[in-house]
């Protein structure tokens, strides 16, 4: 074979090839440059702070995303945006394939007086300001739609509702949809709602 035709079939082959981002990622790579993340998310995602998010069990999708957003300035918060800036895309893919690996760990909701409203929140909205249904995007049990909408059963309620206040306030502005519930929820409302979240399984 000619060295042309070998120089063709070789462009071509490159061409064919899937991109980088199409491979499957690597979880173990993922677990070693989690190291970064420990201090403020556990070894493995698991509880934690309660200021601090859950990611086991997290959608690796939502996960790349908060994360690029973090890195793009689309989401504030000084912490976060110094650990990722020097993260690689490939870090960030195979991080959250790491947490996205892990079962999600079961919560509890803690004030009895504000659960069935959080359960009616949830579950059925508040119709007369036109709040939608918080599972007719997460689910009905919270685990959310893979890529469009986090899981959030079992997540802790004191982070829930602070993310609610801060799209509420514009403060996170990185979900047009969520600025437009959250704007029209009260501190009670947002209180009862998330606690009622991290019972949900």
């Amino acid at each position: 074979m000619s060295p042309a035709r070998l120089l063709t079939l070789s462009v071509l082959a490159a061409a064919l090839t899937p991109a980088l981002a199409d491979d499957p990622p690597d979880l173990a790579a993922g677990q070693a440059a989690s190291a970064v993340c420990q201090a403020c998310h556990t070894a493995d995602g698991t509880r934690g702070a309660a200021a601090n998010p859950i990611l086991q069990g997290q959608f690796k999708e939502y996960l790349v995303k908060q994360l690029n957003d973090y890195k793009a300035g689309r989401r504030q918060n000084a912490i976060m945006q110094g650990m990722v800036a020097a993260l690689t895309d490939d870090q960030i893919r195979n991080i959250s394939a790491f947490y996205a690996s892990k079962p999600a760990p079961e919560g509890f909701a803690r004030n009895r007086d504000t659960v069935l409203m959080g359960e009616q929140i949830w579950r059925g909205g508040v119709a007369d300001r036109q709040i939608p249904a918080c599972a007719g995007c997460h689910g009905p049990n919270g685990a959310g739609v893979p890529i469009q909408y986090p899981r959030l059963a079992g997540q802790h309620a004191e982070y829930t509702a602070e993310q609610l206040r801060a799209y509420r306030s514009g403060a996170r502005a990185n979900n047009v949809q969520m600025l437009g519930v959250a704007a029209k929820l009260n501190d009670r409302e947002i209180d009862a709602v998330a606690d009622y979240i991290a019972g949900l399984r």
